[in-house]
């Protein structure tokens, strides 16, 4: 069975090289995040890969990754653009960004006619959610509505640099029933806590929380543009920033009774450089899964 993966990655800034955070060399051989994701993804069965960028980046991001990656594995592109909105429906005057992750999975739809995982671009997940996406979408093969997301441990997925936001999950027999979009998330000693104005108010550090990596089946490109365009009905024109995002398509699915959302719990710890301090923790971590064995080099063989 044909399985992709789909990478957001149309949010790296508008200049490719220093200080952009998705490029970062962060591997001994000058790997960046993406090449571990998309390792891991082709270990574990994916066999394509999608990546969503903007247009006025095509060339560099081809030069960068792109044009690497085409060597080991089939690509292809999806643009997300501000101005790409459904019939009857303007990008009004002063919006800076793109519609949200909603809209950038939005932009696969004839692209990706295959059960897909999508992922951040410059997020590391480990090795484990994407076998367990892999197995999931295999075994649920030709099922609507019938996605999965791997649920990591809120304590594996701290900065030790900052506040981070999460979405904390709600579980239920082992399906996902809400999700609570949470900032200011930073360690606490031993454990976890929410921050706000100086105060801190412990949470749990095992909570299960979303770091955007979804299961998902071709129906959901359906749900995804209906929703879009209930979406932009019911925006206020003066609202510039409101984005429509994959949790609440999914969400409301959940509510309807249209999906279910299989949590499968991973103890990997997630790496990210969401500060610019996080670089050096993240370099040091990748050398230290060189060094054990998990990675080789060079990456891809």
């Amino acid at each position: 069975m044909k399985t992709s993966l789909v990478i957001m990655a149309a949010g790296i800034g508008s200049r490719f090289g220093k200080g952009i955070k998705q490029l970062e060399p962060v591997g001994p051989g000058g790997e960046i995040i993406m090449d571990y994701s998309i390792h891991d993804a082709l270990e574990a069965g994916f066999d394509r890969v999608v990546f969503i960028i903007r247009r006025d980046l095509e060339a560099d991001f081809r030069e960068i990754i792109g044009n690497r990656i085409e060597k080991i594995c089939p690509v292809a592109y999806a643009f997300q653009e501000k101005e790409n909105l459904p019939a009857g429906f303007t990008c009004p005057e002063g919006r800076q960004k793109p519609w949200g992750t909603g809209q950038a999975v939005l932009a696969c739809k004839g692209i990706v006619n295959e059960p897909f995982l999508v992922i951040n671009a410059d997020d590391y997940y480990g090795k484990e959610g994407f076998r367990l996406a892999h197995e999931f979408l295999v075994k649920n093969a030709g099922k609507r509505g019938k996605f999965c997301m791997p649920g990591f441990i809120l304590k594996n997925t701290l900065s030790e640099n900052g506040a981070v936001t999460r979405g904390v999950c709600r579980v239920e027999n082992g399906y996902l029933s809400g999700v609570t979009e949470t900032g200011g998330l930073v360690h606490d000693g031993a454990g976890a806590a929410v921050e706000k104005d100086g105060t801190r108010t412990p949470i749990d550090p095992s909570s299960i929380v979303s770091m955007n990596m979804w299961a998902l089946t071709p129906d959901f490109f359906d749900e995804l543009e209906a929703g879009f365009t209930a979406f932009l009905s019911a925006l206020a024109p003066e609202d510039l920033k409101a984005e429509y995002l994959l949790p609440m398509v999914i969400d409301g699915m959940i509510r309807s009774g249209k999906a279910t959302v299989s949590v499968l719990p991973t103890n990997d710890r997630w790496f990210g450089v969401t500060y610019q301090e996080d670089k050096y923790a993240v370099i040091e971590s990748f050398r230290a899964l060189h060094e054990a064995g998990v990675y080789t080099e060079p990456l891809y063989k």
